[in-house]
C-alpha cells in the first residue's frame, strides 16, 4: 500500500503543490504573522504561538506542518518586531524550511486613527528526498516486483529570499490588513523550467464587539480573502469569547468550489493558552478531496504587556 501511496503523492500531490505552489495553512490568527508582517506587536503584548498542522488526518499520505513565531511591541522601534519558523514535511519527500524577521512601523493618523506598515524578509527552502519514492517503471503491474527505475529524478535544493509587505488599519475595535506575500517571487524550479512562486495578496478584518458591561463576554466576526495566481480563496467566521474560554466557526470557499467548514476552542490560564481547530469539507467538485481536512492544536504564552495607552494602539485578534 504505501508505494502506491507515494506514486499519488507524486502525480496529484506535487502537481498542486510544488510547480509552483506553496503549502497552504488556510485563514486565522494563529499562523498570522507569516500573511501579515504589519501585524506584529499590534496586540500590545509578547506573544510566542507554537503550532501542529495534521493535513489530511487518517489517510496516512504523512503532510505534517510545524510553526513558531513570537512577536512584541518595542517602544524603542515605536513599533513591532516579529519572527517566525516553519517547517512542512510533505510525505517524506518534500520539506519546505520557511523563516523570517518582521518589522512593523506604527503611526497615527487621526484621532482615532492608527496604520502599521509592515515589512519582512525571510528564506524559503526547499529539500527532497527520493530514495524511498516508487516512479511508474518500477512496477510490474502483473507481478507488483518492483525493479530499479531507469528515471531519476533531478530536483535539487536551494534556499531562497522571500520578501513580504503589509499594512493594519485600526479603527476603534475594528481593524483591517491588506499585504502582499512573496514579492521576490522566488524560483521553486529545482533545476527544471522556471517556476516562480507566484506573489500572493491577502486581506484580513475583524470587529470587536463587546456584550458585557464588563468586556467579560466578546464576539469577534473576522473575514479574509485570499489571491495567488488563479486560485481565490474567501472565508468568514466569529469567535465568541469568554474572560478564558472561546469557541469559533470559520466558513471558507474556494475556486476549486469547496466549501470547507472550521471549528475549535481555546482555553487560557493566566499567561498560557491551548488551542485546537478542525476543519473538514462539507462539498466539493474534487471527488478525491477527503472529508477530513486538517486538525491544528498548539500553544500561546503571553511574556508580558506594554503601557497601551500611551504607547500604541493595541487590538484584540479573535481566537481563531
Amino acid at each position: 500500500m504505501k508505494p502506491l501511496l507515494t506514486i499519488l503523492f507524486f502525480v496529484f500531490f506535487t502537481a498542486n503543490i510544488l510547480f509552483p505552489q506553496e503549502n497552504q495553512y488556510g485563514p486565522g490568527y494563529r499562523t498570522i504573522l507569516m500573511n501579515n508582517p504589519a501585524i506584529s506587536g499590534a496586540s500590545g503584548e509578547s506573544m510566542l504561538r507554537l503550532s501542529y498542522l495534521n493535513f489530511y488526518p487518517g489517510n496516512s499520505y504523512n503532510l505534517h506542518s510545524f510553526y513558531l513565531s513570537f512577536d512584541s511591541y518595542v517602544e524603542a522601534l515605536h513599533g513591532g518586531a516579529g519572527l517566525w519558523l516553519s517547517d512542512d514535511y510533505l510525505g517524506g519527500i518534500i520539506n519546505d524550511t520557511r523563516g523570517g524577521i518582521s518589522y512593523a512601523y506604527s503611526l497615527r493618523a487621526g484621532k482615532d486613527i492608527f496604520i502599521n506598515a509592515g515589512l519582512s524578509a525571510g528564506i524559503f527552502h526547499r529539500g527532497y528526498n527520493t530514495s524511498d519514492a516508487v516512479l511508474p517503471d518500477m512496477i510490474d503491474p502483473l507481478g507488483g516486483v518492483i525493479y530499479p527505475s531507469g528515471e531519476s529524478p533531478f530536483l535539487s535544493s536551494g534556499a531562497l529570499l522571500d520578501i513580504s509587505a503589509g499594512f493594519l488599519l485600526m479603527y476603534n475595535k475594528f481593524f483591517a490588513g491588506f499585504s502582499i506575500i512573496h514579492l521576490s517571487q522566488p524560483d521553486m524550479a529545482s533545476g527544471m523550467q522556471k517556476e516562480n512562486l507566484r506573489r500572493k495578496l491577502f486581506l484580513n478584518a475583524a470587529w470587536d464587539i463587546s456584550l458585557a458591561g464588563d468586556n467579560s463576554v466578546s464576539i469577534r466576526p473576522a473575514a479574509f480573502m485570499e489571491f495567488q495566481k488563479d486560485r481565490v480563496s474567501l472565508a468568514c467566521g466569529s469567535s465568541l469569547e469568554f474572560k478564558n474560554f472561546a469557541i469559533n466557526l470559520l466558513l471558507s470557499e474556494n475556486t476549486e468550489k469547496s466549501l470547507d467548514i472550521q471549528t475549535g476552542f481555546s482555553v487560557k490560564t493566566g499567561p498560557i493558552g491551548i488551542f485546537y481547530s478542525y476543519r473538514f469539507n462539507v462539498m466539493s467538485e474534487n471527488v478525491y478531496l477527503p472529508f477530513s481536512l486538517l486538525h491544528q492544536a498548539g500553544l500561546t504564552f503571553g511574556l508580558n504587556s506594554v503601557n497601551k495607552r500611551n504607547a500604541l494602539k493595541a487590538i484584540t485578534l479573535p481566537e481563531l
